[in-house]
């Protein structure tokens, strides 16, 4: 049986973009592959501590921190729903990401977790793409590329990003509602045709 590891950061339940991909990944995720497993957390309405140095001392011997240590060796895919927060990812994602990360016990290249695929559903109120004014204000993708590469040492990680979220509700936006549209649209197909990818490498 598959597990799924599934996170997200999106500070509201309702609207949020990367909740709904994420939600339509896991749908067909559990379509194609029913009897595989799920663990959520939602970082937003249970948040994990930062850490602190006892557990920095404890490493894998941290109750918290084998904890999702555990969850994330025993993943065969992980899905995070990673929206742009002042340029970068939400502070309770930094902070699993920095209780999960134990150097020493699942850190390096060809590490314990290294294989594991990752999928980021990284959603954004504008347009953070590379020849856009504001390309180099972007830290989600780069920052989450760069430490999950680096720390982990994962070799696969696929960046899903509806763009322009913000478009609807802000009046100064509002030509940009079809480009928006558009983007929700391509990012909900990337993530069902993602879904199911990951979920036929564990078909029965």
């Amino acid at each position: 049986m598959a597990t799924l590891l599934h996170l997200d950061s999106a500070l509201f339940p309702q609207g949020s973009a990367s909740r709904d991909i994420t939600a339509a990944f896991v749908k067909s995720w559990l379509e194609q592959h029913p009897e595989g497993k799920v663990v959520y957390r939602d970082l937003a309405a249970s948040p994990i501590p930062h850490l602190d140095a006892a557990a920095v001392g404890a490493g894998p011997d941290h109750e918290l921190r084998a904890v999702l240590a555990a969850e994330l060796a025993e993943a065969d895919a992980v899905l995070i729903g990673a929206p742009m927060y002042n340029f970068t990812i939400a502070s309770t994602l930094k902070a699993w990401l920095d209780q999960v990360i134990i150097v020493g016990a699942n850190t390096g290249p060809g590490g314990p977790v290294a294989s594991t695929p990752f999928t980021i559903v990284a959603s954004r109120g504008g347009s953070y793409a590379p020849g856009t004014p504001r390309e180099d204000f972007e830290f989600v993708q780069n920052y989450l590329e760069k430490v999950l590469t680096g720390m982990l040492g994962i070799t696969e990680i696929d960046f899903i990003v509806p763009e322009l979220t913000l478009a609807p509700v802000k009046p100064e936006m509002a030509d940009l509602i079809p480009l928006a549209e558009a983007s929700r649209a391509k990012a909900h197909e990337e993530a069902v045709q993602k879904a199911k990818a990951l979920a036929a490498r564990h078909a029965a």
